[in-house]
């Protein structure tokens, strides 16, 4: 029978099939192809014996966080406490982008700051270039419906806190960020699916760090969706919008048309990557 993964704790799985749910294993096969289901993931089951047979193919996945078939990604952004991020955010964008996931960004802890006209900026900017971007959980609510949502951001950032904000019956554990480490608490230990405001999203461990394994230097430019505005003015048709000479994107960064911080988070990606 077909079901869809909704929650996986360590080598259980919950299959949804019929509104029921059958926490399964995986058969052996999948460990020696190399394969791990991920939650979201449409299955195959032997409903007598409890295993997962196949899996269906993925429209998307992310590795961190571990999750498949996902229409939208909420990326929270945390202004104080853990401190500010753009290399991070912006990692987090492109790599959602690449993997054809929509990202939309939310920036929290606001009420934490005196001077909020930088953020405004940064929120603008954002939005200009085509993200939708909230920085509260109110307007948050109105992506949720009909979508198949996935939380990220770094820990402590508020996912698990903003998830109880949109559906308080959920009562998520969440816990103070360590001022020592300047990071969260992972007090999300496993992903799950929810149903909230008629769409499923799920609340993940968070994270601290990624990498670009999957992508190339191509990729990554081509992730900055703003430079796709720009590239055809520059003398190289395949510019890397780096050392070449009239970049028209270098020029636009120097007319604050993009964002400085984005120009110098791709710049090291790519530099990093190389």
């Amino acid at each position: 029978m077909q079901g869809k993964i909704i929650k996986q704790i360590s080598n259980d799985y919950t299959v949804l099939i019929n509104n029921q749910e059958i926490v399964c294993k995986a058969r052996g096969k999948f460990r020696k192809l190399g394969i791990t289901p991920l939650v979201g993931d449409d299955v195959l089951i032997d409903i007598d014996n409890h295993y997962i047979l196949e899996i269906l193919p993925r429209k998307n996945s992310l590795i961190r966080p571990a999750i498949a078939n996902v229409t939208q990604a909420i990326i929270v952004t945390s202004v104080e406490v853990p401190e500010y991020s753009s290399n991070l955010l912006d990692k987090l964008i492109t790599i959602i982008e690449f993997n054809n996931i929509k990202p939309v960004l939310y920036f929290s802890k606001l009420d934490l700051i005196s001077d909020k006209k930088k953020y405004q900026e940064i929120m603008d900017y954002y939005r200009s270039i085509g993200y939708q971007v909230f920085d509260n959980y109110q307007d948050v609510k109105s992506v949720i419906k009909d979508n198949v949502t996935v939380l990220t951001g770094q820990s402590g950032a508020g996912k698990s806190t903003l998830l109880n904000h949109i559906d308080s019956s959920l009562n998520i554990k969440t816990d103070e960020v360590s001022y020592a480490l300047g990071r969260g608490k992972h007090t999300t230990r496993h992903t799950e699916f929810l149903n909230v405001l008629d769409g499923l999203i799920a609340d993940t461990p968070g994270f601290s760090a990624l990498d670009f394994n999957e992508l190339t230097v191509s990729d990554i430019r081509d992730n900055f969706i703003e430079f796709e505005n720009y590239k055809e003015y520059c003398k190289y048709q395949d510019c890397m919008h780096n050392d070449e000479e009239d970049c028209y994107v270098k020029q636009m960064v120097k007319e604050k048309k993009i964002l400085k911080s984005r120009y110098e988070n791709y710049l090291n990606f790519i530099n990093k990557n190389k």
